[in-house]
Order: structure tokens, then C-alpha cells, then sequence
């Protein structure tokens, strides 16, 4: 095996919610729509979004109920300023405020969004 990632999946109970979200409001365009299974177009690792029932008959852990935050997509701006913008403009989409943008100690600006699962990403970028 290689230490590297080569597919991120978001798995879900709401496909149609979620492919409409990360294609309408994330911009992000479909490569692939099998109905159950949603692949994005993304540079590098691949990206997809997939019911949890696909999964049921390899192992009974894809039936249980997720709770709280398992993972974090950080996507990144090309300045301070636009971070604030892509903020604004993700949550008048749809997507739900979580942490309004705010410079880090770690010299960034971020601010923190979710999907319609609840699932908590990151838009951020260096302040210069």
C-alpha cells in the first residue's frame, strides 16, 4: 500500500440533497451519476459522494447512525477578502452558517460552513 489518498467518499443517506449541494452551491460538476454514487470533478484526489446502503451487505458498521464531526473539507481562497465573499454567498445558497470568518492564529482567515448532513467544512485563506 502507498500513504496516499487517492478517493475521498462522503457517504450519506441523502443523495439527492447532497449531489444538488456540492453541484449547485460548491460548484463542483458531476464526472459520473449512478444515482446511488455521485463522483466529482476534482483536481487530484478523486471526490464522491455515495449512499450508505450501497455498503450494508459488507459490513454492518455503514448502518450505523453517524454522530458528530468524523471529517473536515478545507477549500481554499486566493485572499482574505474572499473569504468573507464565498462565505456570504455559500450561505445565501443554502449552506449553513457555522463560524463567521475570522482571522487564525496560524495566519489564516477562515470560516466554517456545512452541508446539508451537518457535515462542517472549512474555507480559508494565508494572510499575507
Amino acid at each position: 500500500m502507498k500513504a496516499e489518498i487517492n478517493l475521498i467518499t462522503i457517504w450519506t443517506d441523502e443523495i439527492d440533497r447532497m449531489r444538488n449541494f456540492y453541484n449547485q452551491v460548491l460548484g463542483f460538476r458531476i464526472k459520473n451519476d449512478l444515482g446511488n454514487y455521485v463522483e466529482l470533478e476534482n483536481n487530484g484526489v478523486r471526490f464522491a459522494i455515495c449512499m450508505r446502503n450501497v455498503m450494508y451487505s459488507y459490513s454492518d458498521e455503514y448502518r450505523k447512525k453517524v454522530v458528530g464531526q468524523a471529517f473536515e473539507l478545507a477549500f481554499p481562497c486566493e485572499n482574505p477578502d474572499e473569504v468573507d465573499e464565498a462565505f456570504e454567498k455559500l450561505v445565501t445558497m443554502g449552506a449553513t452558517p457555522v463560524h463567521q470568518p475570522q482571522n487564525m492564529p496560524w495566519n489564516q482567515r477562515t470560516a466554517l460552513f456545512a452541508d446539508p448532513d451537518g457535515n462542517i467544512h472549512e474555507i480559508f485563506s494565508e494572510i499575507i
